[in-house]
C-alpha cells in the first residue's frame, strides 16, 4: 500500500503510472487497469488521455488515491465513445498514482 507523500507533483513531460476504475455515472464500470493487473502509463501534456484525466492527475500526488469527476466537457463530449461511453457521459475514475517516470 502507498501512501500519498503530499510533496511529489507530476511535471509536464513526466510519465504518471496509474491504475485506474472507470465508471459511468450510474456505477457500471466501462475500464479498469486493476481488472487487467496493469498499470497505465501517460505523459503529462501530450493529450494522451482525456482532458479531465490529466488535469486530476496533474494535481495528485506520489502515492495519493483519488476519485475524478470528470463532465463531458473534459470526458468524451456529444459523441461518447460508441460502444462503451455514450454521448454527454459524465465519467467517475477511482485513480491512484504509483509512480512518476
Amino acid at each position: 500500500m502507498l501512501y500519498a507523500d503530499g510533496r511529489t507533483f507530476p511535471k509536464k513531460g513526466q510519465t504518471c503510472v496509474v491504475h485506474y476504475t472507470g465508471m459511468l455515472q450510474n456505477g457500471k464500470k466501462f475500464d479498469s487497469s486493476r481488472d487487467r493487473n496493469k498499470p497505465f502509463k501517460f505523459r503529462i501534456g501530450k493529450q494522451e488521455v482525456i482532458k479531465g484525466f490529466e488535469e486530476g492527475a496533474a494535481q495528485m500526488s506520489l502515492g495519493q488515491r483519488a476519485k475524478l469527476t470528470c463532465t463531458p466537457d473534459v470526458a468524451y463530449g456529444v459523441t461518447g465513445h460508441p460502444g462503451v461511453i455514450p454521448p454527454n457521459a459524465t465519467l467517475i475514475f477511482d485513480v491512484e498514482l504509483l509512480n512518476l517516470e
